[in-house]
């Protein structure tokens, strides 16, 4: 770790690569329950993604207006320990034999929610600990651990899987919540004061305060709209290809992991390179062709075939893919942290999430409901071509000054 980051950097990292271990053993936690303890369909299993996580997204609407006049540290705090207990349940109930599809839905509920608060709460509290140079060396640093960990995560969870089946893994990503919480506890360095309210509160109007300066601010909402539509179009095929690997292809659940942890070894070469790429041709270009990259690869998956041929074409589609998003995103995490107003960041970063939640259910709903009626194949392209879509929103030019602070007078 590079010493200039700080020591309180260091134990926010480990804090986070904590939780995205016990999270990459946990892939796929609650799908897998469904699928193979529930034995849920195709339909169920795509709105055990769809609707919680809108009903979440609704209920969160409040969190970044909380969040952003709140000491940052607690809220991460409490974000994690209400992750832990609600994922903890399910193992519970796994033993207990009680475990059922609207368990799931409203532990994904909880999820949602806390996962809104601590997205709100990081930025801002991350954007407080690191200067603005080191910023895409900070969350390059995290990309890194994220990919590492997500390489190797599945693959074990897939053997625990075959070995004990999904209670163990699902109980692994709970704890990890717990280890994250005492993390972010043990950070030494003193917060700055969150911003003061300006004015009376007025619950509607500071709502949406987010809202607005997300969508007004152009280059902001050029690459929400990118996000979003490559977001949702992966995420609906997620469980689809879920079903597509364990039904179709005949994976067994270690193949599953191999399938979804060695892919991520090509984000982590990604996320390495991507300061390097930003220093020598600059930001903007590389967050241009990286997240061209990155969108075509969904479409090759619906030919794949069975047998070993099928699991290595899989493999290097899917790392072609996160080569390109690792390279992308920590660069888009360090710009969107540098081109928002100090005193706006935890509510555009809440608003930002919630946005994500409220439209990708809708596209995971809609994926389902299309390969009941087509098959898994064909819906799996059809998010494909979405994601093709996407690319045009990076290319759109911006401008300058004019679009830097919506709200400046």
């Amino acid at each position: 770790m590079r010493a200039g980051l700080g020591e309180d950097f260091r134990r926010l990292w480990w804090a986070y690569t904590a939780s995205e271990t016990g999270s990459a053993i946990g892939y796929g936690a609650l799908p897998l329950v469904a699928v193979l303890i529930l034995h849920a369909s195709a339909a169920e299993v795509s709105l055990l993604a769809a609707i919680p996580g809108l009903v979440g997204a609704l209920l969160a609407l409040p969190v970044g207006d909380l969040v952003e006049f709140r000491a940052k540290r607690p809220v991460l705090i409490t974000a994690d320990v209400v992750r832990f207990v609600a994922l903890g349940s399910v193992p519970v109930a796994i033993v207990l034999s009680v475990v059922s599809l609207p368990q799931l839905y409203v532990v994904s509920v909880v999820q949602t929610v806390a996962l809104v608060a601590f997205t709100a709460a990081g930025g801002a509290h991350l954007r407080a600990l690191v200067g603005t140079r080191q910023r895409a060396e900070a969350a390059s640093r995290f990309e890194v651990a994220g990919w590492t960990v997500n390489s190797a995560g599945p693959p074990l969870g897939g053997v625990l899987v075959s070995a004990v089946g999904p209670a163990v893994t699902t109980l692994i990503d709970a704890i990890s919540y717990l280890a994250s919480a005492l993390g972010v506890r043990s950070i030494r360095r003193p917060e700055p004061p969150p911003p003061a309210r300006s004015g009376s509160r007025h619950f509607g109007r500071d709502l949406l305060v987010g809202w607005r300066y997300l969508l007004r601010h152009r280059e902001l909402a050029l690459l929400f709209g990118n996000g979003v539509l490559f977001g949702s179009a992966v995420l609906a095929g997620a469980p689809l290809e879920t079903v597509l690997m364990l039904d179709d292809l005949g994976f067994g659940p270690w193949q599953y992991g191999l399938v979804i942890g060695l892919p991520c070894l090509g984000g982590l070469v990604g996320a390495r390179l991507a300061p390097r790429l930003s220093h020598r041709f600059g930001t903007r270009r590389v967050l241009l062709w990286a997240g061209a990259a990155r969108s075509p690869w969904l479409l090759v998956i619906p030919f794949v075939g069975r047998g070993f041929g099928g699991m290595v074409t899989y493999l290097l589609t899917s790392t072609a893919l996160l080569l390109a998003a690792g390279v992308f995103n920590p660069l888009f995490s360090a710009h969107r942290m540098n081109i928002v107003r100090e005193d706006m960041l935890a509510r555009v970063l809440g608003s930002w999430s919630i946005g994500s939640r409220l439209v990708r259910p809708v596209f995971v709903a809609a994926a389902g409901g299309l390969a009941s009626l087509t098959g898994v194949r064909a819906a799996i392209g059809v998010a494909g071509v979405v994601c093709v879509l996407s690319v045009p929103l990076l290319f759109v030019r911006t401008g300058t000054a004019r679009h830097a602070d919506p709200f400046a007078a």
